[in-house]
């Protein structure tokens, strides 16, 4: 599976017929390259979609705005704020009101539903509550021009894992995505775009079950009761020490998915 390349940081880039993607300069260990913002807007609409518009960084989103031109709304993969810090000042610039699963984060809109299509800038948006990663995470399913494609937030990144609050809610997430058409893309919420969502849900879920395995062996060896920072420091022996505190987020989950 070949990731394609990234665009240099706030300069729009083309991506699907209907989608560009900014990449934000936050990089970080959390970040990857930064985080992705979207900007979608079926062929010839005067509105557009702009889907996590990143920290509350007014270089970038200043040039989010300048990209995106008229706003129709702003809507929110999950609450984490490298994804929708920004988003009260570029509703506040543009007058476009936000939306997210968590109806803490909306200003001037309903909370996003399970299911829901979101009509806005001459798209369909479909709305598929994906928990796992947080409880509010959602991905966007859209497509236009034979191009059909999944924004997936943190559920799916482009490049390595994410890290996981509930694995039981996330393998079911995962299953979901699985089942999408071969060829659809995978448009993360940072790292590279993805040809192939099937694909990588599968090779997600694979990775869960090898890891479960290494931490069913490593609790045969430790101890029932061993800590989660014990089963990290065995099972990411060979992960930069600088990782294992995301890393121990994912055991606890792991954990209590076993016991």
């Amino acid at each position: 599976m070949t990731a394609l390349a990234h665009p240099a940081y706030g300069i729009p880039r083309p991506v699907a017929p209907f989608a560009e993607v900014l990449l934000e300069n936050n990089p970080s260990a959390m970040t990857l390259d930064g985080t992705n913002t979207w900007l979608l807007r079926g062929p010839g609409a005067d509105r557009c979609v702009v889907v996590d518009p990143g920290t509350r960084d007014q270089s970038h989103l200043e040039r989010v705005a300048a990209a995106a031109g008229p706003v129709a709304v702003i809507l929110i993969t999950h609450h984490h704020g490298d994804h929708v810090g920004g988003a009260s000042w570029l509703a506040e610039r543009t007058g476009a009101p936000v939306r997210a699963f968590d109806a803490g984060l909306c200003r001037d809109a309903d909370p996003l539903t399970d299911g829901e299509v979101v009509a806005a800038a001459g798209l369909e948006l479909a709305v598929r509550h994906t928990p796992g990663h947080t409880a509010d995470s959602v991905c966007f399913a859209v497509g236009a021009g034979g191009v059909r494609a999944v924004l997936t937030g943190d559920t799916v990144l482009g490049r390595g894992t994410t890290v996981v609050f509930d694995l039981g809610a996330y393998l079911d997430s995962l299953r979901a995505l699985a089942a999408a058409e071969p060829g659809t893309l995978v448009l993360p919420g940072h790292g590279p775009e993805l040809p192939d969502l099937a694909g990588t849900a599968a090779m997600y879920l694979a990775h869960r079950e090898e890891r479960l395995d290494q931490v069913r062996a490593a609790l045969r060896r430790l101890g029932p009761d061993a800590s989660p920072r014990a089963v990290v420091e065995l099972v990411y022996a060979d992960v930069d020490p600088s990782l294992w505190g995301p890393a121990e987020w994912s055991v606890r989950a792991q954990l209590d998915y076993l016991r």
